[in-house]
């Protein structure tokens, strides 16, 4: 019998990794540092700057986030901020469910605990970004960022301690 793996492993990926992330001050400091170092290493990353302006962004961000084998989601204060973020995250999730897509969080900023809650400044954010939509949307946002908060992930701010 195949492994539930087997089709992951042997499909042709356009990408080796997806970040989600918001913000230019994520874009211009944390992810410009890896996106180099994945270049020099000669792992692929889908980078968001490449769509046609004109473009519709949705259908071109799903496409990315289905061909790609990795998706890094950096979660910040900010992230919950913007429903295109929670939309990928759904999305990211549900090709962790469906293709065994390899998920990894980076806790930018904010506790895990804050995510899994929807508490403090992302709680905050979020709670804004929720305001203009349906139930159904928070509910499924909300469950999307439980967990992605249960995911072991990296703090960010943990790198720089020093024991």
């Amino acid at each position: 019998m195949a492994s539930p793996f087997s089709s992951f492993s042997s499909r042709n990926w356009s990408y080796n990794v997806f970040s989600s992330f918001h913000g230019p001050d994520v874009r211009k400091t944390f992810l410009s540092h890896m996106r180099e170092q994945f270049q020099r290493n000669g792992i692929t990353m889908f980078d968001d700057q490449k769509i046609v302006r004109s473009a519709t962004i949705s259908p071109s961000l799903t496409k990315a986030i289905n061909e790609s084998r990795i998706a890094i989601v950096i979660l910040s204060k900010k992230y919950a901020s913007s429903s295109w973020c929670l939309d990928e995250l759904v999305e990211i999730l549900e090709c962790k469910k469906a293709i065994g897509q390899i998920v990894m969080t980076i806790f930018y900023g904010v506790e895990p605990s804050a995510v899994r809650k929807q508490t403090g400044e992302f709680g905050i954010a979020f709670n804004e970004t929720c305001a203009r939509k349906t139930d159904e949307e928070r509910q499924k946002w909300s469950k999307a960022l439980r967990d992605v908060g249960n995911i072991a992930g990296e703090d960010f701010l943990k790198w720089f301690e020093f024991n």
